[in-house]
Parts: structure tokens; sequence; C-alpha cells
């Protein structure tokens, strides 16, 4: 299965995405803000991240940038 980030700042939805994915069998992390996001997406290996655009000391955006820049090819 899946190693699996999800990137997103509300807690019930992040719950729900990550309760769901796990029922699946996959693995996940779960990060609240962009930042903490950007530091797990950037110094592990996932198979997908999940990704909200709007989120707290960075954006969905400048986190697809800067993976982008670092050359981290993970589906986003």
């Amino acid at each position: 299965m899946a190693h699996i980030l999800v990137i997103e700042d509300e807690p019930s939805v992040a719950i729900a995405l990550r309760d769901s994915l796990e029922s699946e069998g996959h693995t996940t992390e779960v990060a609240a803000d962009g930042g903490a996001g950007f530091q797990l997406a950037s110094t592990q290996d996932f198979d997908l991240i999940l990704l909200d655009l709007m989120l707290p000391k960075m954006s969905g955006l400048e986190i697809c940038q800067r993976l982008s820049a670092a050359e981290i090819e993970t589906p986003i």
C-alpha cells in the first residue's frame, strides 16, 4: 500500500482523510500547516501528497514550487 502525506489545517478534514486512507491499508502522516508539511515532504519518501492550498505558514502553491525546485517528484 501507499505511504501518503496529508497537509491539511482543518482538523476534522485531516482526521477524516487519515481515517479513510488507513482503513484502505495505507500509512499516513498528517501535517497541520504548510511549514510542517514542507519539512515532511522534503525529508521523507511518500507515494502521494494530499495538499490543501490555503494553509498557515506556507501556502500549498508555495509548497509545490519549493518541492519542484528541490526536484522532489512525489505526485500531489
